[in-house]
């Protein structure tokens, strides 16, 4: 424990070295350890068992906890002092800092929260807002600010933090570092002090996916399977719409990284504004039950008022006669939300179960088991400090609406760095299924070094204006021949997809499109033509070769046919038509 204590220490200096004169030009003061720590202690793990017994799947690694987390001998503070003074020592440790540290893991300390863990930006004015490593002027984030401080600055190899509406996710992002939200429910919440019941979830701050993964599988109590691959990545194109900066500086990034992984033909496109709309009828009914007004809003925006009424409904449910009793003082806006006089008919609460329930069913139908919904995890950069703009109902409603879809749906949500825009983190979400907590696990280990590989290439690109508008131009002339294709509108279809490719010509995907097309209507010869040069741009393109095999099998080259349907087995082995059609070649060919 010395040498490591003595590692920190050198890291700190070093930190404190790159940004004091960040810290001049701010005149504030930072501590040594960024004030992301409320308490120091230790909880030591177990010895190491005996060979030929595999270690403690996290030897070696140390951790933090927000001031949430029951620890036996420390009253639990909820970041606010009344709170600390007004209850007891905890009797016993919460069940997941328990497993933590019979897992092998080392913890170091308590790490500070926003008032009662009700913020998402980080202000705490009785134990002072922890620095940002990755941007002292700009706010860290909240509630569970000090557990992502305390990973960004080195402090820890990874802590935890709670997450209701935003608590792990947004300081993920504003502090550079990954946040993980798991699907609600999957993790015990015993020994934690809730804020909203129905959306309070057990996070995780890491810098390293590997280590991210290693304490997300011991959480997750998870049996062991086979890594899978998505087969879908879908971006919400209207939700990176709302970006307050250029949306290609993280759509380009996911987008390259998932052609160098996975391949172009896993993209998808989706516009989430009309699937919940059309997929989430309780959203409409829950608005004109409490507002009776214009049902104009938008279902992002109707999801984003049912989250924000929960939390303050459970938690008033929770903690109000507290609040009642001991009139602690609080910071004005938060004060605001929690004192708001508010009643909630029986009908309402059946009317957000339903809305629980089918956003749920919505997204994991969308995502099934193989899917990854990308979404910026919020629109603005990590505001300044002391800014005003945190209060503004743009503000407010723009990050609600992304925050939501995992608080309401109870997905598993993933937010990851993507380096900096003029001076400021930014960063990207992925979400998958209900349950899909491996899965997405697995994808952000494969995919992660490629994310900041890209994000590095993308900063330093000149790509001009002009190229990412013919991109995006591209894309939406594809989308069209895909809606055509769908109507068996096949040489319609090929006229769109023909002018894709005038537009982006080193696209993989508009060229197997439009060999898709080809085939319809007996094209066999163009079809393979298409397709090859589909397999030229991207080797791991399955439809490709399965095109390609089906217009060789037409034209009599049952050989190369064969080859065509075998190769697409070798990239995805549980392709049923590739399987067929190979057998059935084969046969012939014999």
């Amino acid at each position: 424990m010395a040498s490591h204590a003595a590692n920190l220490w050198v890291l700190l200096g070093l930190g404190l070295a790159g940004i004091l004169l960040m810290t001049k030009k701010l005149k504030k003061t930072i501590k040594a350890d960024f004030g992301a720590f409320i308490q120091k202690l230790e909880l030591l793990p177990p010895p190491q068992p005996a060979p030929p017994k595999a270690p403690h799947p996290l030897t070696g690694l140390n951790f933090a906890v927000s001031d949430v987390f029951d620890i036996e001998g420390y009253v639990t503070g909820f970041g606010h002092p009344d709170w600390l003074r007004t209850h007891e020592a905890s009797s016993r440790t919460s069940p997941v800092v328990l497993a933590l540290v019979e897992g092998g893991a080392t913890c170091v300390g308590k790490t500070v929260v926003d008032e009662l863990a009700y913020s998402i930006h980080g202000e705490n004015k009785h134990y002072s807002m922890p620095t940002n490593p990755a941007a002292p002027a700009r706010v860290p984030g909240g509630s569970s600010s000090g557990a992502a401080v305390a990973v960004a600055a080195n402090f820890v190899d990874f802590s935890l933090g709670i997450d209701t509406l935003g608590g792990v996710r947004v300081p993920a992002a504003f502090c550079g570092v990954i946040g993980f939200r798991p699907s609600y429910g999957v993790i015990s919440n015993t020994g934690i002090i809730p804020v909203s019941s129905s959306l309070d979830t057990v996070g995780l701050f890491a810098k390293d996916p590997n280590i991210l993964r290693r304490v997300g599988l011991v959480l997750l109590q998870l049996p062991y399977s086979v890594q899978r691959n998505p087969k879908q990545i879908l971006l919400a194109d209207d939700c990176f719409q709302l970006l307050k900066l250029p949306t290609d500086r993280v759509s380009q990034v996911v987008i390259n990284s998932t052609e160098k992984h996975f391949g172009r033909q896993v993209l998808k496109h989706e516009n989430l504004e009309k699937y919940f709309s059309s997929k989430v009828p309780s959203l409409k009914e829950f608005y004109s039950q409490k507002i009776n007004g214009d049902l104009k809003i938008t279902s992002l925006l109707l999801l984003a008022n049912v989250a924000r009424f929960l939390q303050r409904y459970e938690f008033k449910c929770a903690h109000g006669d507290w609040v009642n009793s001991e009139k602690p003082v609080l910071d004005s806006a938060i004060s605001a939300q929690i004192n708001e006089s508010m009643d909630m008919t029986d009908k309402e609460i059946e009317i957000c179960k339903s809305i629980r329930a089918e956003m749920r069913l919505a997204v994991n139908d969308l995502l099934k088991d193989d899917g990854i919904l990308v979404i910026p995890t919020t629109v603005y950069p990590p505001p300044k400090l002391g800014s005003k703009e945190i209060f503004s109902e743009d503000y407010q409603n723009s990050i609600f609406s992304l925050l939501s879809i995992a608080s309401i749906s109870g997905c598993c949500q993933v937010t990851l760095p993507l380096g900096y825009y003029e001076k400021c983190p930014i960063s990207v979400s992925f979400i998958a299924r209900h349950g899909g907590d491996r899965f997405l696990l697995d994808t952000v280990q494969t995919i992660y070094s490629s994310l900041q590989e890209h994000a590095d290439t993308v900063a330093k690109s000149k790509l001009s204006h002009n190229d990412v508008k013919q991109e995006h131009s591209a894309e939406a002339v594809k989308e069209k021949g895909n809606q055509a294709y769908k109507d068996k509108q096949w040489q319609k279809a090929i006229g769109f997809y023909t002018e894709a490719i005038k537009l982006s010509g080193n696209n993989a995907t508009y060229y197997s499109n439009r060999a898709a097309a080809y085939l319809e209507l007996g094209s066999f010869l163009q079809a393979e033509a298409d397709c090859t040069k589909a397999i030229n741009l991207d080797k791991k393109n399955v439809k490709a070769y399965l095109r390609r095999g089906t217009a060789r099998e037409m034209l009599g080259y049952y050989k190369e046919a064969i080859e065509d349907f075998s190769h697409a087995l070798v990239l995805e082995p549980t392709n049923k038509r590739a399987a067929i059609s190979a057998e059935r070649l084969r046969k012939v060919f014999q």
